[in-house]
């Protein structure tokens, strides 16, 4: 190849150079814009705390045990909407904690109109907080326009609750309703190839009925009943109500509806539902009567939670320590290797484990578990490591939230203690193994596969293939293994006999209080009731707490404090059409999430259908 000219190297060079021009420059105004993001929003003195104010519980989005990451581009534009923002529960619950004992906060008002997802465990564990709070002598007031059934049921821990003239309750019961796509693949010509074990197992329904089946049925009923049961009690206790007064409400609406005109925040007010019915301005007039105090611009002086806590920090012991619990969350579904926050990676989560342990740091480990399951490979890493981890002397204690089933339940097994929250679900002791295959589909566009292998089983994994009978044979006994070998760490886990064990299987799903007394947890309490039993299993009577964090580039730290602490003007202006249409692709994007998330190098997995519903 003969040599460029030196003309064309000239020109070359010189395009070389404003390269590496244009890119340092564009490297140093990304890092000055950084810088100035940086010293507007993180830099400068905070603003005193108010002397006389109310807690401002106001979450916006969910309220979760672990955060997912923040997309940077939702970051700089400030367009996260309330379906996409995480409020982590421990800063809720620390939040109320040091509010309880500061003589500035004298009172708090729960805002819960952008509240959208916290579940009814979740809900029992900040409730204990807002008891604790209220004992001191501080009142708590609710107010939204109009409350959803996630949002009644922390606001009936307040004192007083208010709502809009024109808003109401909108109490409905649990369900546990899903798509079922048997007619569908038949018209696409999809044949899915369904393996299980369990006969309460109904992961894979969906792909097999075009309804629920009589057993799903029956089993969901029973935890379904259980958990409806709780809320009411709960309802109906704090708001003095007699005993069937909510079902009393739900089951009449329609007629006393039509017989008082549709007023259903009249109805809520009759119902004894709430307390009051305030236009906004008047319910700032009437908080800030009970806070005693009022801003510059005349409304009720408060304090947000999140920044609260932000300047003030958990409530800490300063007694001399003797060791320390962590705390390990593991939250999402189960997923081999490596994976992010607000997704249980075999890697990650193992990791996490193993580094807690070899620190040298922790006495004992918490594994805070709330999920309903996902790969059987990714789950038996991970239950190694509770393994390894008790091998070397440090306890580890299991808290369920709102679910550990399946898969959530195989890592929690072997633990020297389970406890459940009261409405936890769990169980779900069961194996899938599905995939589809496409031949029937192409035939229909007139395409045909064929060809020869070296070995009966070659190209029999082809999405354009029948599956062989022997590769049928294969993968069902590979479930039937995966199933014995579930019982088996169950049984061992749990000091149950065989037997015993397959009783409370075959993939059927308990409460919380069926759970306790079918031998599959040890107890029924908190987050914070399980840190005390670590600890005294420790042998540890002052104790430090630590909250382990999941590892993060400095990147993805920057733009989840950024996402915090700050709400930025929008860079990037979503339209109301762009809304609109994450709005209606949501579910479908949620299908193929969830068609993603059957990660497994068997294709085998412990996963619990219905446990979305109590999320």
């Amino acid at each position: 190849m003969s040599k460029p000219s030196l003309l064309r190297r000239f020109f070359g060079g010189i395009w070389k150079t404003l390269t590496w021009i244009r890119l340092g420059l564009a490297n140093v105004l990304f890092l000055a814009m950084l810088a100035v993001i940086y010293f507007v929003y993180f830099g400068g003195t905070p603003e005193p705390l108010p002397q006389k104010a109310a807690l401002l519980f106001n979450p916006v989005g969910s309220i979760v045990d672990q955060k997912q990451p923040v997309d940077p581009l939702f970051a700089l534009s400030g367009e996260q909407s309330p379906e996409d923002r995480e409020v982590l529960l421990q800063d809720v619950i620390d939040s109320i904690e040091a509010a309880a004992g500061d003589p500035a906060i004298n009172s708090m008002v729960m805002e819960l109109g952008g509240l959208r997802g916290v579940g009814i465990s979740r809900s029992g564990e900040i409730g204990t907080a807002l008891e604790a709070f209220k004992a001191t002598g501080k009142p708590v007031a609710a107010y939204a326009d109009f409350y959803t059934q996630n949002q009644y049921l922390l606001a009936s821990y307040a004192d007083e609750i208010i709502a809009h003239p024109m808003g109401g309750v909108a109490l409905e019961g649990f369900g546990s309703y899903h798509n079922y796509y048997l007619e569908a693949l038949e018209k696409l010509a999809v044949n899915m190839h369904v393996f299980r074990r369990g006969k309460y197992k109904s992961a894979v329904e969906p792909y097999l009925r075009n309804d629920m089946s009589p057993p799903e049925k029956e089993v969901n009923r029973a935890w379904l009943d259980d958990l409806w049961g709780r809320y009411t009690a709960q309802v109906e206790e704090r708001r003095e109500l007699e005993t069937g007064a909510v079902n009393a409400f739900i089951n009449g609406m329609t007629d006393r509806m039509v017989a008082g005109n549709g007023d259903s925040a009249s109805d809520a007010l009759d119902a004894g539902l709430v307390d009051q019915l305030l236009a906004r301005s008047a319910v700032n007039n009437w908080l800030a009567e009970m806070v005693g105090a009022t801003d510059e611009d005349g409304y009720f002086e408060s304090v947000g939670f999140e920044y609260y806590l932000s300047r003030k920090g958990p409530v800490s012991d300063d007694g001399e320590v003797e060791g320390r619990v962590a705390v390990i969350t593991a939250q999402g579904n189960i997923l081999p290797g490596e994976q992010p926050p607000g997704t249980i990676g075999s890697d990650s989560l193992a990791w996490l484990i193993s580094d807690t342990v070899s620190s040298g740091d922790a006495d004992a480990i918490v594994l805070r578990i709330s999920s309903g399951g996902g790969s059987m490979f990714a789950s038996e890493i991970i239950r190694e490591r509770v393994l390894e981890a008790r091998a070397k002397g440090i306890p580890v204690v299991v808290s369920m939230g709102a679910v550990a089933a399946s898969g959530g339940y195989y890592i929690a097994a072997n633990a020297d203690e389970i406890w459940a929250t009261p409405t936890t679900i769990t169980g779900s002791i069961g194996v899938i193994a599905a995939f589809p295959t496409l031949e029937g589909t192409l035939a229909k566009l007139g395409i045909h596969t064929d060809g020869v292998g070296t070995t009966d089983l070659a190209g029999s994994l082809r999405l354009d293939r029948t599956p062989s009978p022997e590769l049928k044979a294969s993968v069902d006994a590979g479930v039937g293994y995966a199933y014995d070998s579930f019982l088996e760490v169950v049984a061992e886990g749990r000091s149950m006999s065989l037997e015993e064990t397959r009783e409370v299987a075959e993939g059927r799903v308990w409460s919380a209080d069926a759970a306790l007394a079918n031998g599959l947890v040890d107890y029924l309490g908190s987050l914070d009731d399980a840190i005390a039993s670590a600890a005294a299993i420790a042998e540890l009577g002052v104790y430090e707490i630590e909250y382990v964090k999941p590892h993060l580039s400095p990147q993805e730290l920057f733009w989840q404090q950024l996402s915090e602490r700050v709400e930025l003007p929008a860079v990037i202006s979503q339209s109301g059409t762009v809304a609109a249409l994450q709005s209606l692709t949501r579910p479908v994007l949620q299908a193929v999430s969830e068609v993603y998330s059957l990660q497994d190098p068997r294709n085998m997995f412990y996963k619990c259908l219905d446990c979305s519903v109590v999320e």
